[in-house]
């Protein structure tokens, strides 16, 4: 007889867990209003959550709305503002100021590499962001996306947030539960049940309570209490290739209510790593991501107040974290009859704020292929093991991009430049990317999380030279002329337009957005 999928056991909260309840919620909303389908999730009231994850993708606002979430409740919950990129400062080289840009405005070249062909053959003094995107210029007035009377989810430029990760998932948990039908217990899990055939039965609770389901998934961070622990899942570090393994995170308060919140995140880079800094509306988040074999914590902590003092924050009762870390993923994801979503599944650096789109990714991904019955479990397994392995991979080659495109001459720096230290995947899209730019027909067609246009932006923006002609016809010319020169006019009447960061959220608080 065939057995259904009736029960999904979330084990784990915090953002992935929460996120993850939502997702898969609001997906199959009918089948729980019917009771042919039960979401829990359960957390333990002992664990705080990580809490350093405060970046997303515009994927994001998709989200949110899908869930059915109030873009006002939101902001006004959740302290967030609006991210519309990264901002790349003095990793060519040191104290040299320079900067460079990954937006995330889509630009409008179809999939070939057209904008950065002509680019190249121009030798301009204007930056590759500058030249072809509104969002450098946005951001370097730390602008808002949109204006007040533009909607919900709708905006003149493409955008992400910043967020308190834990008033998130406080926001998450309570619209799962008033809203989504998902069930909440409260309990520490003590032990993992495996039946004969090698899946969860149950996880054992504190209080002799027990919590039986079909699928579960491992929302439990680093611990990996489920896929890890129980049911022995490796995890394959990749320490090789990017070095940091410790973050010094500390929150700066702003020393006035008016100062202006940054519309990106800012990574700066140091001897032995890089600071990112985060503008929220009451305060920045700011933290130091380094190797312990180039420095030790109090050269760290040194490098990391000296910045927040020179970038105008008050270094005197700051309370610093230290979190250890090994970058790295687990060889399955998917495996019997349980998922890891979070930590649980691995951990990068934040260098390009994935961990929370693969969170999103992976919450679709069980909803579009979670299986009728326990019979086609290995089905799902197999597929959604062969898409998320090469997703962490091509994240593993686009973060380690960063480090080896810059000139900085630290051994930290020096040794990321090492071919040893470098993918064998990435080292042939470089030899690659010598003689043509990057486009849509350089990956597999299973999907990439960073599209051709962010290795151009990261490229181009780091003065990566690739030694190819300029052999577009002439109507591709003319395109890319007439781009360029709207794209002047355009980002001098959007400059002018939009308020600042601040002045819209402060709207938002007062008026609220209208819903579409």
């Amino acid at each position: 007889m065939e057995s259904f999928i009736k029960s999904i056991v979330i084990v784990g909260g915090g953002t992935a867990g929460w996120l993850t309840a939502s997702i898969l919620a609001s997906r199959f909303s009918t089948r729980i209003k019917h009771d042919e389908l039960t979401i829990t999730l359960c957390e333990s009231p002992n664990i705080p959550i990580i809490g350093v994850g405060e970046g997303t993708w515009p994927t994001m606002a998709s989200t949110l709305r899908d869930i059915g979430v109030s873009e006002t409740d939101f902001f006004r919950e959740c302290e967030a503002s609006y991210k519309q990129g990264s901002k790349f400062v003095e990793w060519d080289e040191e104290a040299s100021g320079g900067f460079y840009y990954h937006p995330f405005e889509e630009l409008r070249q179809g999939s070939n590499g057209s904008f950065a062909e002509y680019w190249l053959s121009q030798n301009s003094d204007e930056s590759f962001a500058r030249h072809f995107s509104l969002q450098e210029a946005i951001c370097e007035e730390n602008l808002a996306p949109k204006n007040i009377t533009d909607p919900e989810y709708k905006a003149k430029s493409n955008y992400g947030y910043h967020l308190n990760a834990a008033k998130f998932s406080a926001f998450l948990q309570k619209h799962c539960i008033s809203k989504l039908g998902v069930k909440h217990i409260l309990a520490d899990v003590e032990d993992v049940l495996i039946n004969t055939a090698g899946n969860i039965e149950a996880v054992t609770l504190s209080g002799n309570k027990s919590l039986s389901g079909d699928l579960f998934i491992d929302c439990t961070g680093f611990k990996s209490l489920l896929l890890g622990k129980a049911l022995n899942v490796p995890f394959n570090p990749v320490s090789d290739h990017l070095f940091a393994d410790t973050a010094l995170a500390t929150q700066v308060t702003y020393s006035n209510k008016s100062n202006e919140i940054m519309s990106y995140t800012q990574s700066t880079a140091q001897s032995s790593g890089w600071i990112w800094d985060i503008g929220l509306p009451t305060r920045r988040g700011v933290g130091y991501v380094f190797s312990s074999k180039y420095a030790s914590v109090e050269q760290a902590k040194s490098a990391l107040l000296a910045y927040i003092k020179n970038t105008g924050g008050d270094t005197s009762d700051l309370n610093v974290r230290e979190i250890n870390f090994t970058s790295g993923y687990r060889d399955k994801f998917w495996h019997k009859n349980c998922v890891a979503v979070g930590l649980s599944a691995g951990f990068l650096e934040p260098l390009e704020a994935s961990a929370l789109v693969l969170v999103e990714l992976s919450a679709m991904k069980i909803a579009e292929q979670l299986p009728r019955t326990n019979a086609l479990m290995h089905l799902a397994e197999s597929r959604f093991n062969k898409t998320f392995r090469y997703h962490w991979k091509r994240a593993v080659d686009f973060l380690k991009l960063h480090y080896v495109l810059s000139h900085r001459n630290t051994p930290f720096w020096q040794d990321n430049r090492n071919p040893e230290s470098i993918p064998e995947s990435l080292q042939e899209l470089m030899q690659l990317w010598e003689h043509k730019v990057p486009d849509a027909n350089d990956f597999e067609p299973i999907g990439e999380l960073f599209n051709f246009m962010s290795y151009q932006f990261v490229l181009y923006g780091n003065k990566f030279s690739t030694k190819t002609p300029f052999t577009a016809d002439e109507h591709a010319v003319s395109f890319v002329k007439s781009y360029i020169e709207q794209n002047k006019k355009n980002r001098k009447q959007i400059v002018a337009m939009l308020p600042s960061n601040r002045e819209l959220l402060e709207k938002i608080y007062k008026y609220g957005l209208s819903t579409i």
